[in-house]
C-alpha cells in the first residue's frame, strides 16, 4: 500500500475505537464475575477475538452485538464451565498473559499455544509466579516457552515475587485471578516501568467490586478472597490509537482533536501528548478530550518511554521531521512483543534514509529527509501505523506499507480513518 502525503496541515476530530488494554480486562473480569455484564464501546478486532472466541470454547455465553457496540457477558463467580480444552492466542500478549492464570480455577486441563512468534516471547516469570501461588502448571516443548499445559484445580493464594520489568501482563493476570485464590495473593512486583497497564487493571477490578491493596508505587499489591459482581462497563478511547492522529498534527502542523480521552484516563499512553507538548505542541488536555495542534518545526527530544512504551513507534516515526535529534530510552521490552520493534524502528527508519543508532534498550533518530521504501510490518500493527504517518508527512509519496492488513489486530479502520483526513 502506497501512502499518499496529506499535503497539507491535518485538521480534524478522530474518534477511534475502544483500548484494547482495557478492553481485554474488562472481558476477563466479566467472565469471572457472578451475572450478566455488558461492555459497551469494546474494541472489535483480532485481539479482543482471540480472547471471545477462547471464552466460548470454555463454555461461557458471550453475545456481541456490533451494531449497539457491545458485548454481553453471562459470568458464573469465578467458575469456567469447561474443562480439557485447547485455547490458541495467535499473537495477542494480552490474552497469552491473562489467560493461564484464570485458567487454574477451572477444572483442567488446559493447552494455551499461539503463533510461532508466541513461542517465542517470554513466559518464565508468569509461570514460576503461577506456581508460587499453588497453580499446576506445565511447558510442554521448550522450557520457558509456550505452548502451556495448565492442569487446573484452583489457586492456593499466598505471596510471590514477579518480575514486572518484562511484561507488567503477567501482574495483570496474576492480579485478575487473585479474587478467586484460596488465600490472600500478595504480588511483590519487580520492575515497575509499566506500572499505569496495571493501573489499568486495578481500575478495572474496582469497577467489578474488587479492592486491590496498592503500595506506593505499584512495590506490592494484595487481593483478599472475594467475588467480581456483573457490571456495565464502558471503553474509553484507545490511547495507543490515537497517538497516530495526534503525532500527524504535530508533524503537519495541524490540529487534531480525539473526544473521549482526557485526563480522567487510566492509560500510560496517553503521556504520549506529553511528549509533543516538549517538542513544540500545544497540548490541551481537558476532562473529555485531547486536543493538539503542531508548531511549525517539532524540537527533537529524550524520553524514558518504559511506561507508555507502544507509543514508542509513533515517536520514531516523527523524529526524522523534527529540528534535532530524539533519543528513546528504557524500551527494553520492547524486544519481545510482536516484532522486536527496537530493531524494527531502527531497519525501516534506515530503509528510508534515516540515520539511526540502536542501542540495547533504546534508539536514537537524527533529523533528516526521507527518501522511497518498502516497509516491512513483521506483521506488526505498529509497524505499519507508525510508519503510515511518516509517509502521510513526507512531502513525496517515499512509504509503501507491505502487509497494511497487520493492523486489524488492533484497529482494522485504520487507513479508512486516515483517509477521511484528506
Amino acid at each position: 500500500m502506497e501512502i499518499s502525503p496529506l499535503g497539507r496541515p491535518a485538521d480534524a476530530e478522530v474518534r477511534v475505537p475502544g483500548s484494547k488494554s482495557v478492553t481485554n480486562r474488562a472481558l476477563l473480569v466479566a467472565a469471572l464475575a457472578d451475572g450478566l455484564s455488558v461492555i459497551k464501546n469494546p474494541l472489535f478486532s483480532d485481539d479482543p477475538y482471540y480472547l471471545m472466541d477462547a471464552l466460548v470454547r470454555l463454555g461461557f455465553d458471550v453475545r456481541v452485538d456490533g451494531e449497539a457496540g457491545e458485548v454481553r457477558l453471562g459470568g458464573l463467580g469465578g467458575e469456567i464451565p469447561h474443562g480439557d480444552v485447547e485455547v490458541f492466542v495467535g499473537n495477542a500478549g494480552t490474552v497469552a498473559r491473562f489467560l493461564p492464570p484464570a485458567l487454574a480455577l477451572g477444572p483442567g486441563p488446559y493447552t494455551v499455544d499461539g503463533v510461532p512468534r508466541m513461542r517465542e516471547r517470554p513466559i518464565r516469570d508468569l509461570v514460576d509466579a503461577m506456581r508460587r501461588l499453588g497453580a499446576a502448571v506445565d511447558y510442554t516443548h521448550e522450557d520457558g516457552r509456550f505452548p502451556l499445559l495448565v492442569r487446573g484445580g484452583g489457586l492456593e493464594g499466598g505471596e510471590t515475587p514477579v518480575q514486572g520489568a518484562g511484561s507488567s501482563q503477567f501482574v495483570s493476570g496474576l492480579l485478575m485471578a487473585a479474587p478467586y485464590a484460596r488465600r490472600t495473593v500478595n504480588l511483590d512486583v519487580r520492575g515497575r516501568e509499566r506500572w499505569p497497564y496495571v493501573g489499568i487493571t486495578v481500575e478495572v477490578m474496582r469497577h467489578f467490586g474488587v479492592e486491590v491493596g496498592v503500595s506506593e508505587g505499584f512495590r506490592s499489591l494484595t487481593v483478599g478472597p472475594g467475588v467480581y459482581r456483573a457490571r456495565e462497563f464502558e471503553v474509553e478511547p484507545d490511547a495507543s490509537a490515537a497517538s497516530y492522529f495526534m503525532a500527524l498534527a504535530a508533524v503537519t502542523g495541524g490540529r487534531v482533536r480525539v473526544p473521549g480521552l482526557g485526563s480522567r484516563s487510566s492509560q500510560g499512553d496517553l503521556r504520549f501528548a506529553e511528549v509533543l507538548g516538549r517538542m513544540g505542541c500545544e497540548v490541551d488536555l481537558g476532562e473529555d478530550a485531547v486536543e493538539v495542534r503542531g508548531p511549525g518545526r517539532l524540537r527533537g527530544v529524550e524520553v524514558d518511554m518504559g511506561a507508555f512504551s507502544d507509543t514508542m513507534m509513533t515517536l520514531a516515526a516523527i523524529a526524522p521531521f523534527a529540528s534535532t535529534p530524539t533519543t528513546i530510552t528504557n524500551v527494553g521490552h520492547a524486544r519481545h512483543q510482536e516484532t522486536d520493534r527496537i530493531s524494527a524502528v531502527a531497519t525501516e527508519l534506515g530503509r528510508l534514509g534515516v540515520e539511526v543508532e540502536e542501542g540495547r534498550d533504546g534508539v536514537r533518530i537524527l533529523p533528516g529527509p526521507l527518501r522511497p521504501a518498502v516497509i516491512e510490518t513483521y506483521g506488526d500493527h505498529r509497524v505499519a501505523m507508525a510508519f503510515a504517518v511518516a509517509g502521510l508527512a513526507a512531502k513525496s509519496p517515499v512509504v509503501t506499507i507491505r502487509d497494511p492488513g497487520c493492523v486489524t489486530k488492533t484497529f482494522p479502520g485504520y487507513f479508512d480513518a486516515l483517509e477521511s483526513l484528506r
